[in-house]
């Protein structure tokens, strides 16, 4: 049974004796629980302002069946169809045309979605891994807290049946049904590798061996091949460039992103430490954040944010330690390149000996436009080191000929990451979340900024990455490789050579990934941070170098917005920001970030206003021809260089920067140097007629799109809930802006809506008393269903610059005048 009630029975006592005598008071109550019931009490969920709940438990079952139940509540649909899609069943119930899910890795249609993941089902390696103990497969409390989950989603789901589901996007639908703990592991392990596998599904899906030669096969001919390296293909430079930039693209550049700043005892006004944790993720889908508190008395008790369809707090703090996280520029895959035993395009040379490919022959159930459901079969292909592809991320073709080639993914083997997670909730000081990281090894695609009540920082980019140093690469790298690695990390391997094969650390979890103490991390008392760049400049003062070029690049620009994230810990502990004082707070740091300073407008804004006004007759170039921008140069003038609601001329800057990033060599005068890492590149190259012609383009497409060039920012910029719009604040990437937005360009209406960007907002504050302090925002709101009282709430906080204060003691839970209490006991 499900009801709202007050606290009753054990449950009751243990919640309770953490408030010391106050008094629990739901919003609405019903008659005490029976014995039986105080028995067989499983979980209670405390709902505070905004929906978030509190949910306390026994044992880590009942806390995830707590966590299931709850998230199940706000988010059905889009779970529903997560655990649709790791089945390989979107074909069947959505045709095989329907778009793929975008969250869970990059298809061109479900057909291709659905071919992927049964492959990864028919393999069984998901399977295997579930079953394997701890270190490489779950922890016992991880299992507890995914079956738990899995009862807790199917109860939620029985109670409501599929008809009386209150979001439309699936209410009826066949497709949502019960789920299994197999089906929680199949979703963690799908954002494990999203970043590997995950961002090739066409390229494995769609490989096939050319047809057979007629040639007539020889020994001779075998062993010739096997010594013939010129084969080993080497792409034009512009398509190994366009591997490169899909690469960096697929990695964050896209729609996932973060900023970091930890602060230490000798940055805070406090003398202990502040940390700000800002991911910019998908605002739709099944990598949008829940927001969650997670108690077991005596034993765990942590507070944050995870992505949903995961049972823990992936962002977060408990009583001594805070935590977040950024997508690191680690490569977490490489590929190889494989010799052909000539006439057997399906066999390769490894030391001149012959090796079969293995087939596997997929099937997939597919409806037709008729409703009749037939089935699709295609046989893919595997190497020792992973599926041939024939494709790369970009889309750029690799070519089955006289070689082949095939991934590899270092998180092919990773069920380990819920692990991690658990950990860090349990962690005492950054010293421990360093050791979690480091046993663990689970983290799949991102660093780990912490802060804990010590006033100690940590930066540590100890995660997920393939064994392979820079000795490797330059030894083993075919033509391809020798282009790519050097500006993305991604190694391209001599297949045909079996001491080319990825190396093991005695310390790292699983072969062929790098071990922790080849990984870099650095602990200050000052700060540290990242903002998606390599761990290089983690803090200037203590630059972080000898790492493998797979894990980061160094002595190479950083971006704009790692420069602002650098800056803005600067100017605070240096009290040059305009606020009081020097050093940080919980309230400067949420000042600082939604001040919405743009680090490109510092450098750009005054000269792209005086370029303005030099054009002739008040006419810039484009491409379209002469464009007037004589209101342009006046509001370009006047812009502060913020991206807040009211700014003018912020919008017409952010299309000229888009513009100008396009400009061939750059659109600056100055150029990067590493010795200046933060003040490189600067100086806007205003003589450059294509710097020029950029503006010139910008103009043009705010005109071609109705939208006045000193229009306030809020009017044209917005998300779309219930009908109605919501202003939002913030900016692109490109711009240097910490608070990332990323709006859709429609050439006709301007922006449209915001896809990504700011997501969970965490602002944690160890003083030298008490419980820690925290300032949160989920900027979409906890509910993807539209009819939810909590689809839009915090949208609304976020347009006004507005946080919530976070509920972490049964005191302050106890006080919401929101308070609702449910309890949920077994049946």
């Amino acid at each position: 049974m499900s009801r709202v009630t007050r606290l009753s029975g054990r449950l009751r006592r243990a919640v309770t004796s953490l408030a010391a005598g106050i008094t629990l008071v739901g919003l609405t109550t019903l008659p005490a629980a029976t014995a039986r019931a105080q028995h067989d009490e499983r979980a209670v969920i405390q709902y505070t302002e905004y929906g978030i709940p509190h949910i306390t438990a026994h044992d880590y079952s009942g806390l995830g069946y707590g966590y299931g139940y709850a998230a199940a509540k706000d988010n059905l649909c889009v779970l529903a169809d997560a655990y649709l899609t790791v089945n390989g069943e979107r074909s069947r119930y959505l045709g095989p045309q329907a778009p793929a899910n975008p969250g869970l890795g990059v298809a061109s249609d479900s057909l291709t979605s659905d071919l992927y993941f049964q492959r990864t089902k028919d393999s069984g390696i998901v399977d295997k891994l579930a079953r394997q103990t701890a270190p490489t497969g779950p922890e016992p409390e991880v299992r507890l807290m995914v079956r738990g989950y899995t009862e807790g989603y199917n109860r939620y789901l029985r109670e409501t049946g599929r008809h009386g589901i209150s979001d439309p996007a699936c209410r009826g639908k066949a497709w949502v049904r019960p789920i299994t703990a197999l089906d929680v592991y199949r979703h963690v392990y799908a954002i494990t590798t999203v970043n590997g596998t995950g961002g090739v599904m066409d390229g494995i899906t769609k490989a096939q061996p050319p047809g057979p030669s007629t040639g007539k096969r020889t020994e001779t001919s075998v062993e010739a091949a096997a010594q013939d390296r010129s084969a080993q293909q080497e792409l034009p430079e512009h398509a190994a460039a366009k591997l490169a930039a899909g690469i960096r693209h697929a990695r964050g550049d896209g729609k996932l992103g973060s900023n970091a700043i930890g602060v230490g005892s000798q940055g805070t006004t406090s003398g202990r430490s502040v940390l700000l944790g800002n991911p910019h993720y998908p605002w739709q889908g099944p990598r949008r954040f829940w927001q969650s508190q997670l108690t077991i008395p005596g034993k765990l008790n942590v507070s944050g944010a995870g992505l949903l369809g995961f049972p823990a707090v992936m962002i977060g703090h408990n009583d001594n330690v805070a935590w977040s996280h950024t997508v690191a520029t680690a490569a977490t895959y490489g590929l190889y390149e494989v010799p052909l035993v000539p006439g057997r395009p399906t066999s390769y040379l490894v030391d001149g000996k012959p090796e079969k490919m293995t087939s596997h022959r997929v099937r997939v159930r597919v409806r037709g436009a008729d409703g009749a459901l037939d089935t699709v079969q295609r046989t893919l292909w595997d190497t020792r080191y992973g599926p041939v592809i024939s494709a790369g991320p970009g889309s750029v073709p690799l070519p089955w000929g006289k070689t082949a080639y095939t991934v590899r993914d270092a998180n092919a083997s990773n069920l380990r990451a819920l692990n991690t997670w658990m950990g860090l909730g349990r962690s005492k000081d950054t010293g421990d979340v360093q050791r979690t990281l480091s046993r663990s090894l689970g983290v799949p695609w991102v660093n780990t900024i912490a802060t804990d009540r010590r006033g100690t920082a940590l930066y540590a980019d100890i995660q997920v990455v393939p064994h392979v140093t820079d000795d490797l690469a330059k030894r083993c790298n075919t033509p391809l490789g020798a282009q790519i690695f050097p500006m993305s990390g991604v190694s391209v391997l001599d297949g045909g050579r079996g001491d080319c094969a990825w190396g093991r650390d005695t310390d790292a979890v699983a072969p062929g990934i790098l071990g922790p103490r080849r990984l870099p991390a650095l602990t200050r008392t000052d700060y540290v941070t990242n903002a998606n760049d390599s761990p290089w400049l983690a803090n200037p003062r203590a630059p972080l170098t000898g790492y493998p070029r797979g894990v980061g690049d160094i002595n190479t620009p950083r971006s704009a917005r790692t420069q602002e994230t650098i800056l803005t810990a600067e100017r605070r502990l240096e009290g040059t920001d305009g606020l009081p004082g020097k050093g940080f707070t919980g309230r400067s740091m949420a000042r600082t970030l939604f001040s919405d300073h743009s680090r490109v407008a510092q450098l750009a804004a005054g000269d792209t206003a005086k370029m303005c006004r030099a054009f002739p007759g008040g006419r810039a170039p484009s491409s379209s021809g002469p464009v007037g921008v004589g209101t342009a140069c006046r509001a370009l003038a006047a812009w502060d260089g913020r991206y807040t609601l009211d700014s003018r001329g912020s919008l017409l800057f952010e299309r000229f920067v888009l513009q100008a990033a396009k400009v061939k060599g750059g659109p600056w005068q100055t150029p990067f140097d590493p010795k200046n890492p933060i003040g490189t590149p600067n100086t806007l190259a205003t003589q450059n007629p294509d710097v020029q012609r950029a503006f010139g383009d910008a103009a043009a497409e705010l005109k071609h799109a109705g939208i006045a060039f000193d229009a306030p920012l809020g009017s044209h910029q917005y998300v779309t809930r219930g009908g109605a719009r919501i202003p939002v604040h913030g900016g692109p990437n490109a711009l240097g802006v910490l608070n990332v937005l990323a709006p859709v360009w429609d050439p006709k209406a301007g922006h449209t809506d915001v896809t990504a960007g700011s997501s969970f907002l965490q602002i944690t504050e160890f003083t030298g008393w008490g419980t820690p302090r925290a300032a949160t925002l989920l900027t979409y709101s906890q509910s993807s269903d539209p009819t939810s009282a909590h689809h839009s709430d915090q949208t609304k906080l976020f347009s006004r610059g507005e946080w919530v204060r976070e509920r972490f003691t049964q005191r302050e839970i106890l006080a919401s005048p929101k308070l609702a209490t449910q309890t949920l006991t077994g049946e």
